[in-house]
């Protein structure tokens, strides 16, 4: 129990003293410190007794520390030189009392360890996986705003600083608080005047702790900020070693790390200087503090007659006291690391959740004899979807017919060619009103089923990422079910907003979108998403088998259909060629395949989602012309009887859309199909003729 605890506390001038490798690292004080920490003591104390039985063992610890070190002065000073033993047995039983005390430390102390590791794991894993719910729960306008790596580093360095903390330095200041208090209330208790003595090297240690503790910490923070860029500027040029090469400028890099690296190892020697140096000065006040004590204590006993057992006594612990003082000192900055590191983790979990009321759902449906929609067994493969929408005071079911100007107008029921349509109550907007379902109607008791078509309008939509600058204005646009409508023109003319607009990943700010004649925002938002399939200009893999990858896009799916998926999209040939085919391993995002190739996988990920609606977001924009050709018969196999909303900069796979928009600055300054476009002779005729760029 005494080595342990030596070992753990150490005096001055040992490993762990003030300034050893337990104080490293500069930290962030948390901005509200008790609000985290009864916070953080919730993932700790689910159970209560677990925290009931560390605590006692804690006691039972620092106790037994301070009553071997009174015992053993006892034996040695009072027993032995006093000559109280008769027998060596009297000794003996003596010694096998001490090592019972210190066998009773001994198991306290292994106690608390063992029952703190588990309640640090337990919490710690907890508290990650409601950090990565929630992150899931998060919009996307949260991950524009914080970079990746930042929010990374809160499931490593912030939640492993916690762990840390959890498992040894909470136990470990309290123990070092408890033994300081301890062994203080035993001085004073044996001798009030050398206390006085030990007030002034207490005083001048805790003073070297404060200024060069501190200086050490500020320049750790910079070491850290250091070796930051340094890790930064190794990956940074590692990932471009082809462009420095291409360029020659491998000497620039050189010159540039070597600059990186001379200021790492500057604020290094620096931090480094300051905290070795603690631990030497500490030594030498705790030494001639003791030294004076000695003398001091000297004197009182030849001249007020102090026992010599309470002088021998008071020096031992006056040589201990500087060991709890250490240990807090190097645990106060690991627990305040912590402490925010937990901090940002709260932050991050008491973000706003995505905002969604909607109440409409998607259900797959099958026909039954008299053609009626029937929802479908639970994780069915269906091609037939529909809304289920329940009777809301939002908008009603209702009747319409076409007036001179093609526009709906409500009709009573049993009208010649009425149609079904949604009513919202708000008529007065020019984005609301009718709107026309595209599909059978089934009515139902409490609620509506209407079949999903992927019939798809924007109307009047205006959307800014941020207040004042608005990226569109009064945007409409209609797609019919099974239609191709594309968008093109220069980069950030709005044409993959519209499409995260459809997805509601953003909010618009005026207008409506409605899918099926419903408005998008009572749709729920995971039914809505379901109901959508994408291709992205930079398709994400994850690590896994080919075949896994494809799977993403519904994880029911068999093997037979991904397989299926991967021929619609032109990628089956390129798999098959692969050493394993379908089960060869996907790593590093997909870097053992070309970009042609992942972005065929993509393709496929989509084909096998089987949605009825399709967005292509530059779905062949990495892929080569050859490549191309092979491919277009399958993506119109993949567009067929789908509504689709196509982005595309190479012009020639937009042809054939049904409408085409040309948006630029937000606006949509042309639309309708190639030939109507070409004959206008305006924006689209100069991207298309070579007369202007998209850039």
């Amino acid at each position: 129990m005494a080595q342990q605890n030596q070992h753990n506390m150490p005096g001055p001038g040992g490993p762990g003293g003030p300034g050893g490798r337990g104080a490293r690292g500069g930290f962030q004080k948390p901005k509200n410190l008790g609000k985290t920490i009864v916070r953080l003591m919730g993932y700790l104390a689910q159970k209560k007794w677990p925290l009931l039985i560390v605590l006692v063992c804690l006691l039972g610890s620092v106790f037994t520390n301070i009553a071997g070190s009174s015992f053993i002065n006892l034996v040695i000073i009072n027993n032995i030189a006093g000559g109280v033993y008769t027998s060596p047995a009297d000794l003996l039983s003596d010694v096998l009392k001490l090592l019972g005390i210190y066998a009773v430390g001994w198991v306290c102390t292994y106690g608390q360890s063992g029952i703190m590791v588990q309640l640090a794991q337990r919490g710690t894993n907890r508290l990650r996986k409601e950090l990565f719910d929630h992150m899931q729960t998060l919009p996307l306008s949260y991950f524009d705003k914080h970079p990746h790596g930042e929010l990374m580093s809160r499931f490593t360095n912030d939640a492993d600083n916690v762990q840390l903390a959890l498992e040894q330095s909470v136990v470990s200041l309290f123990s070092s608080v408890l033994m300081f208090v301890g062994i203080v209330v035993v001085m004073l208790t044996v001798s009030p005047l050398l206390f006085l003595v030990s007030v002034f090297t207490l005083g001048a240690t805790f003073l070297v702790f404060k200024v060069f503790g501190g200086r050490s910490r500020r320049y750790y923070q910079k070491q850290q900020a250091d070796l930051g860029a340094v890790n930064g500027n190794i990956q940074e040029t590692i990932e471009g070693l082809k462009v420095v090469k291409a360029f020659t400028h491998e000497e620039a890099a050189k010159d540039l790390f070597a600059g990186l690296n001379e200021s790492y190892r500057a604020s290094a020697t620096a931090a480094n200087f300051y905290s070795t140096a603690i631990m030497p000065i500490a030594m030498n006040i705790m030494n001639v503090g003791y030294a004076l004590t000695a003398a001091f204590g000297g004197v009182l006993s030849i001249v007020m007659g102090l026992p010599l057992g309470s002088f021998t006594l008071y020096l031992n612990y006056c040589r201990q006291v500087g060991q709890p003082m250490n240990q807090i000192s190097q645990q106060i900055t690991t627990i305040l690391s912590a402490l925010a590191g937990a901090e940002r983790i709260f932050e991050c979990m008491d973000e706003k959740s995505e905002v969604d009321e909607g109440f409409v759902t998607l259900v797959p449906v099958v026909r039954d004899e008299q053609g009626r929609m029937v929802p479908a067994a639970q994780g069915a493969h269906v091609h037939d979807w529909a809304w289920k929408v329940p009777d809301n005071n939002r908008f009603v079911l209702t009747r319409a017919v076409k007036d001179e100007n093609d526009e709906l107008v409500e009709c009573p029921e049993g009208t010649e060619g009425a149609l079904w349509a949604w009513k919202y109550p708000n008529e007065g907007d020019p984005a609301y009103g009718l709107h026309r379902i595209r599909g059978d109607v089934q009515r139902e008791e409490g609620y509506t089923l209407t079949q999903l078509t992927g019939a798809v309008r924007l109307s009047h939509v205006d959307f800014s990422y941020v207040p004042d600058k608005q990226i569109l204005h009064d945007v409409t646009v209609f797609a019919n079910p099974g239609q191709k409508i594309a968008f093109v023109g220069s980069t950030g003319a709005g044409k993959t907003t519209i499409t995260n607009l459809v997805n509601r990943f953003y909010e618009i700010q005026d207008g409506v979108i409605t899918y099926g004649g419903i408005d998008v925002k009572a749709i729920k938002k995971d039914d809505l998403r379901r109901s959508l399939g994408a291709v992205l200009q930079d398709t994400h893999l994850f690590t896994g088998t080919v075949m896994d990858n494809i799977r993403y896009g519904r994880l029911e799916a068999s093997d037979d259909d991904c397989i299926e998926a991967a021929r619609i999209a032109g990628a089956d040939s390129f798999i098959r060629r692969l050493p394993q085919g379908y089960q060869t391993m996907v790593t590093g995002d997909g870097a053992n395949l070309s970009q042609g190739q992942r972005q065929l996988l993509g393709i496929a990920r989509a084909a096998v989602a089987d949605p009825p609606v399709m967005i292509l977001d530059e779905a062949t924009s990495s892929i080569d012309t050859r490549t191309e050709r092979i491919i277009q018969k399958g993506m119109d196999a993949l567009m067929e009887g789908r509504t689709v909303f196509v982005i595309a900069h190479r012009l020639s796979t937009v042809r054939n859309s049904n409408a085409i928009m040309v948006l630029e600055g937000g606006h949509i300054i042309e639309r309708g199909d190639h030939d109507d476009l070409i004959a206008q002779k305006g924006r689209y005729y100069q991207l298309y003729t070579g007369g202007a760029e998209l850039e």
